[in-house]
């Protein structure tokens, strides 16, 4: 997985390539957290992610809750198909704002 960092208005983005997973999760998570220690504000742009595990919903959900707790935000924008029918199997499209 490689994360390239980007701003758009008030958000800070997040351009994540290849597989979230328990052996990536640590580096997508550590790179939320980042973000969030100086802004409010973040975008993650899953156009190039084919794959999410449930390490990596932990870390979207660290990412949430982090985003609720500064009065901020956290959206997901650009997700495919199959990484879609994941969030929406575990119930995370109805808590995650995706674009």
């Amino acid at each position: 997985m490689e994360i390239t960092i980007g701003n758009e208005g008030q958000f800070v983005v997040l351009f994540i390539s290849g597989r979230i997973d328990t052996i990536t999760s640590p580096q997508l998570q550590a790179a939320i957290l980042k973000e969030f220690q100086t802004g409010k504000f973040l975008m993650l742009d899953f156009a190039s992610v084919q794959y999410v595990s449930s390490a990596g919903l932990r870390a979207l959900l660290i990412g949430q809750k982090t985003a609720a707790s500064k009065g901020g935000a956290m959206e997901l924008r650009n997700v495919s198909g199959m990484v879609m029918s994941v969030l929406d199997s575990v119930g995370f499209s109805k808590i995650l704002t995706i674009k």
